[in-house]
């Protein structure tokens, strides 16, 4: 069911890891809510049906899809990017940060079996600094609408510990660092930042992680809800967030997880 919101209709949204999970429920919603979207994924040629799904879907609420599949953390792809919104004439009204590419090794073990330099700056250079850069950039072309927002997804990660887990920690520590900075700095500017911290859910990305079923099982049953987060509920918590009362919230990380984090075990 669509739900357009007067304050949001014709507002452009910039999301990056748009083609599945938190990045497409967003993406849906927003577009339901009555903003654009600009969604940047990297898809192989198999996953292209569902990114042409997913625009599909958005044109069908009346609102625009402009979707770019390259790597998100590359500079020159990050300004070709922008370069077109330039053209477009576009104001990025919220900026929604979902990328989720990092190295899934422990730290300590056989040189050949942990993380290196080169997989330990990937990680947090995709999962994390990519949010300061592209802020920049949109900021340096004039891009930014006074009164915007800017969301990043977190995990619990971000202060708890899994096996092969620690590259991505670190993105996520980061990630939320960032966002505290960035809530100050762009304060003047009337952008609220701030980042989400999603309960477990079922993602492509989460089936990634060793010993994914386990986190799914346990999370499933401590949540107060015994249910997992879903995509969904952080979709519709970021339309809400996204609205012209909630700009005084910025600088924070958010629970959005039905109580998850809050139980023991």
């Amino acid at each position: 069911m669509q739900t357009v919101f007067e304050d949001l209709q014709g507002k452009w949204a910039l999301i990056l890891g748009a083609s599945s999970g938190f990045g497409a429920a967003t993406a849906k919603a927003l577009a339901n809510a009555g903003m654009n979207i600009c969604g940047v994924h990297l898809d192989r040629k198999s996953g292209m049906q569902a990114v042409e799904d997913l625009k599909s879907e958005i044109q069908k609420t009346g609102s625009e899809a402009l979707f770019f599949n390259v790597n998100a953390s590359d500079e020159e792809k990050r300004k070709e990017v922008l370069d077109a919104l330039i053209q477009k004439k576009v104001k990025v009204h919220t900026l929604f940060h979902s990328l989720a590419f990092g190295t899934l090794k422990p730290f300590i073990g056989a040189e050949n079996e942990t993380i290196g330099p080169k997989q330990m700056d990937m990680t947090l250079d995709v999962m994390a600094h990519s949010l300061v850069y592209w802020t920049q950039g949109i900021c340096r072309a004039g891009l930014f609408e006074k009164g915007g927002r800017i969301f990043a997804m977190t995990s619990a990660g971000s202060s708890r510990v899994w096996n092969t887990y620690g590259a991505v920690s670190s993105a996520k520590s980061s990630l939320e660092s960032h966002i505290r900075q960035l809530s100050l700095e762009l304060a003047p500017q009337n952008i609220a930042c701030n980042a989400i911290c999603a309960g477990v859910t079922d993602t492509p990305a989460l089936r990634k992680i060793p010993g994914n079923e386990q986190m799914i099982e346990i999370a499933a049953k401590k949540n107060p809800y015994k249910r997992l987060t879903t995509p969904e509920d952080i979709a519709k918590a970021t339309v809400a967030l996204c609205l012209p009362h909630m700009s005084w919230m910025t600088g924070n990380t958010l629970n959005i997880d039905g109580g998850e984090i809050i139980v023991d075990g």
